[in-house]
């Protein structure tokens, strides 16, 4: 047929899911008329709202504007020259197909029609049983009086009868329509329908014929060979599912295996075997339903492992620190604490070190408190049950006693530091060693790189395979596996508990590499290689992480060393709370601070770092000591000086020892010699350096103060500065205080003495001159013994010379003037007569004499020409002054004569006098020079 008639025929294709008017199941008269009633009756509408329901009036809207034609003007003028066109338009298409035109004008005008049936009768859900949709179409209020009581109702009821009729002669009309239209369609496809038949009969035919052929064919040539190639899946299935099961038997061993390794303290292993159970869980099997629960069970077995850790390494730390303290300083189980080392790092819990330093200040304690009760317990004069207290216990020792006691407590600090740092140094080398793996690991990585592109072919179809979760085996046969492959096979179904790190991917030359590293590095007696097997590749520090615990380890040594010293301080506090330490004398305080010194440096070489709280209490204690030991000799100088009669005092023998020693270039008292059997005498004088020096006891003494002040400083070597200070000042005391006493006469009313003689200055002096000779060796011995930036503390022993040699000028400048107030007042009544020698001049040379005799054993020979020269200057300049008051003048007359006569006489008894014959007096100057 034509296919324009064609064009509106159903089609299976398009039509068969949208709703056509084939699908129409429904009589529309049959549901429209209703064959129970007579006629039609009212209208529903006026017979349930009453006849004023058509006529009524809406009320306007106030909220709604009034619209009217002017709203639409605009609208109008836009659209007028549009619509012309579009008519103009029209008119001139001229349609083609009168036939498509006809079909349009009638489709048209169905559709027209069709659009006066509501919409309800439309929908495709339409059914009369649904009581909405019925009570939407015919509502129950028309039906609720039978016999009608209005004429109202009966007329509603009959337009909508009406309606419904119309409406469905519209539906009868567009169907019949339709069916007019498709009738050609219809009669086509019944003619075509037998055609079909034969076709599909035939093809029937032709494929049950070659379905027959391939069954033969199948029998034939592929039934054979698929069935080994399926046999041969299914064995390599098999092999893989028994493969599976034995490592599920052997994961299903881990929790037994891990409790045996805990039992044993192998937390390494157990922590490895834990990890490679949790990859293989997550890798190769995953989604095992009876392995749901494990991983969970693991970690809690981990976490518990950690409290394990930790537990263990309290308890080690407890017995490493408290076993006896004896001279062993060997480590206690170190491989031991080597496990738990790597445990803990392996954990990332990496302040460990913490409780190794809470257990040290606890273990410090005890260490004197045993001492403490140890030695109490030996002294009987101690009552424990009368005195309970261990520090009033303590306070009731002596100071023999006590100092064995503090020499008992620092020994045993210097064994436990030794411990400490022998542990320490164990645990920082675990530390390195890991340290060392990583930096190599790294190494290796890089070195793998650089080599992965000549094997990056092979690797990329590995890789392939196991990305896309394809069996290896299904491409190739068991035993023609690539090498990396089978590597990766034996590695899985690998026993998880054969290894410690078996799940490490570490190859053999790399192991090799680390522990030849580790035997270099480790300075432990653990095997290099039995700590190689414990470092893995899951132990993820970083190098900064292990690089500060290791420097926190270090630091816990200088933290070691201080607590030592801190408890020592509060030990040496609780004696020094009554004054015990300051009471000590010299022997023992330096005895003490040896002690001190000793331990302090002892703890500076085993930690490597000074500690100050225990030479800051020692320092303390030296100032005190110093101010006392100051003050206990300068008052006994000061006692001594009161009581001084400045005469001349016998040497003891001892005294000229100890001078002696000083001689010989060393300053230290010398040892307390037993008794001989013969006394040595004391003698006159003391001999210094092939001198004689006469001196008074009280210097004496004062030379055996300095001696104590210089090996003081020997002794105890931080105390030099202060022992500087207090020495120059007894020095000053002493030059001050002599010259209140002798030349200021203060000894007088101190003593008792009647005058001061000439021979009490001339012994004071040389007793100054002995401490001056003395000056430069203590200046000496000082400056050997101070650093370099204090050495401006030596200009004290400048001044102090140059204050002694001024006093000394005075005491001289004293025995000058005693001369010359005798020449004055003897010469000033000398007359120019006979006899000759004049009284006058018997009575200087009789004084002068004197003078000679008292100072001539104590002052040295040049000493007393010098000082004797300047009272002859004296005596000329007064005599001088006499014959120039009388007259007299050089010039040979009888006067000149009797004045050369007693100036002969006064010569020749000067010069006669020991010491001062060769005593150039130059007589000539008492003469007035003739101009």
């Amino acid at each position: 047929g034509d296919p324009s008639n064609l064009c509106d025929s159903p089609s299976l294709v398009v039509d068969q899911h949208r709703w056509t008017i084939y699908h129409s199941k429904v009589n529309l008269p049959a549901a429209l008329n209703d064959p129970r009633l007579a006629k039609r009756e009212s209208d529903f509408f006026t017979k349930t709202w009453g006849v004023d329901f058509v006529d009524t009036e809406v009320t306007p809207s106030f909220y709604l504007p009034q619209i009217t034609k002017e709203h639409f003007a605009l609208y109008q003028q836009e659209i007028t020259p549009r619509e012309k066109v579009h008519e103009r338009c029209k008119n001139i298409y001229t349609p083609k197909d009168t036939f498509n035109r006809t079909l349009l004008h009638t489709h048209d005008k169905s559709r027209t029609d069709l659009e006066q049936v509501p919409k309800i009768f439309m929908k495709p859900d339409f059914a009369l049983e649904d009581s909405l949709t019925f009570n939407a179409v015919l509502p129950w209020s028309h039906f609720s009086t039978a016999g009608g009581k209005g004429n109202r109702d009966a007329a509603s009821s009959k337009l909508l009868q009406e309606k419904l009729s119309h409406y469905l002669d519209i539906v009868e009309v567009n169907i019949a329509h339709q069916i007019s239209l498709r009738s050609e369609a219809f009669f086509h496809a019944m003619t075509s329908q037998h055609e079909l038949q034969d076709y599909l009969r035939k093809t029937s035919q032709a494929v049950k014929l070659l379905r027959e052929k391939i069954s033969k064919i199948d029998k034939v040539m592929c039934e054979g060979s698929l069935r080994v190639l399926r046999l041969s899946l299914t064995r390599n299935n098999c092999v893989k599912a028994y493969n599976k099961l034995k490592l599920m038997a052997t994961v299903h061993q881990t929790q037994p295996t891990v409790q045996l390794l805990l039992s044993t303290s192998e937390f390494v292993g157990a922590l490895d075997l834990i990890a490679t159970t949790q990859e293989v869980l997550q890798q190769e099997l995953q989604g095992i339903h009876s392995f749901r629960h494990l991983g969970s069970q693991l970690c809690e077995l981990e976490k518990l492992i950690d409290k394990m850790m930790i537990a263990e390494f309290s308890t080690y730390a407890r017995n490493d620190l408290n076993r006896p303290l004896e001279d062993d300083c060997q480590i206690l189980e170190e491989e031991r604490l080597v496990s738990l080392v790597f445990g803990l790092l392996k954990q990332r819990k990496l302040n460990f070190y913490e409780i190794y330093g809470d257990e040290m200040i606890i273990t410090a304690k005890n260490i004197i408190k045993q001492c403490v009760v140890n030695t109490v317990s030996q002294i009987e004069e101690i009552d424990t049950e009368v005195v309970v207290k261990l520090a009033d216990q303590m306070r009731m020792m002596n100071f023999p006693q006590w100092f064995d006691l503090l020499k008992n407590i620092f020994s045993k600090f210097t064994i436990f530091l030794k411990r400490i740092k022998a542990t320490l140094n164990t645990i920082r080398s675990v530390v390195f060693l890991v340290l060392d793996k990583n930096q190599k690991n790294r190494d290796l990585e890089d070195t793998l790189q650089k080599n992965s592109a000549k094997d990056s072919t092979v690797d990329t179809e590995v890789a392939y395979l196991t990305h896309e979760g394809m069996f290896i085996s299904d491409a190739f046969s068991e035993g023609d596996l690539p090498p990396v492959a089978a590597d990766t096979t034996s590695q899985r179904n690998a026993s998880p508990n054969s290894e410690p790190c078996s799940s490490d991917s570490v190859s053999e030359p790399e192991c090799a590499t680390d522990s030849s590293s580790s035997k270099e590095q480790t300075s432990s007696s653990v095997t290099p290689g039995a700590v190689e097997m414990m470092i893995g590749d899951d132990m993820k520090l970083t190098d900064l992480e292990l690089v500060r615990l290791a420097n926190n380890i270090q630091e816990l040594l200088y933290n070691a060393s201080d607590i030592c010293h801190d408890r020592s301080v509060k030990f040496l506090m609780a004696r020094a709370k009554d004054g015990f330490l300051e009471k000590l004398n010299s022997n023992e305080f330096v005895a003490l601070s040896r002690l001190m010194e000793g331990f302090i440096l002892d703890t500076e070489q085993i930690c490597g770092r000074k500690s100050m709280s225990l030479r800051g209490a020692l320092q303390s204690q030296a100032n005190r000591f110093v101010n006392r030991f100051h003050e206990e000799r300068k008052t006994k100088l000061s006692l001594l000086l009161d009581n001084e009669r400045w005469k001349q005092a016998e040497v003891p023998a001892e005294f000229q020892d100890l001078v002696d020693s000083v001689s010989d270039g060393r300053i230290s008292l010398p040892e307390k010699k037993p008794p001989a059997t013969e006394e040595r005498k004391p003698a006159e004088f003391l001999i210094v350096e092939g001198q004689k020096y006469a001196t008074v006891g009280t210097v004496l003494l004062l030379i055996r103060i300095i001696l104590e002040y210089c090996q003081c400083v020997d002794n105890i070597p931080s105390i030099t500065t202060d022992m500087l200070t207090r020495l120059s000042d007894l020095l000053k005391y002493f030059n001050s205080r002599s010259c209140q006493l002798v030349l200021g006469a203060g000894a007088l009313q101190v003593v008792g003495l009647k005058t001061i003689t000439t021979k009490n200055l001339a012994l004071s002096s040389r007793c100054l001159q002995l401490i001056v000779h003395y000056i430069p060796i203590i200046r000496a011995h000082f400056e050997a013994r101070l650093q370099p930036k204090q050495f401006s503390m030596l200009r004290h022993f400048d001044h102090i010379t140059k204050d002694y040699h001024d006093h000394i000028a005075e005491i001289s400048a004293k025995l000058v003037a005693i001369m010359d107030s005798l020449f004055d007042k003897l010469l000033s009544k000398y007359e120019v007569k006979a006899p000759v020698p004049s009284a006058c001049f018997r009575n200087i040379c009789k004084q002068m004499a004197k003078m000679h005799e008292a100072i001539y054993d104590l002052l040295p020979e040049e000493q007393t020409q010098m000082l004797f020269l300047r009272i002859n200057a004296s005596y000329k300049l007064h005599l001088k002054r006499q014959l120039a008051h009388l007259n007299v003048v050089n010039d040979g007359g009888p006067l000149n004569g009797l004045v050369t006569s007693d100036v002969a006489f006064y010569t020749g008894n000067l010069q006669a006098l020991k010491g001062l014959n060769d005593l150039d007096l130059n007589m000539a100057e008492i003469w007035e020079q003739k101009r």
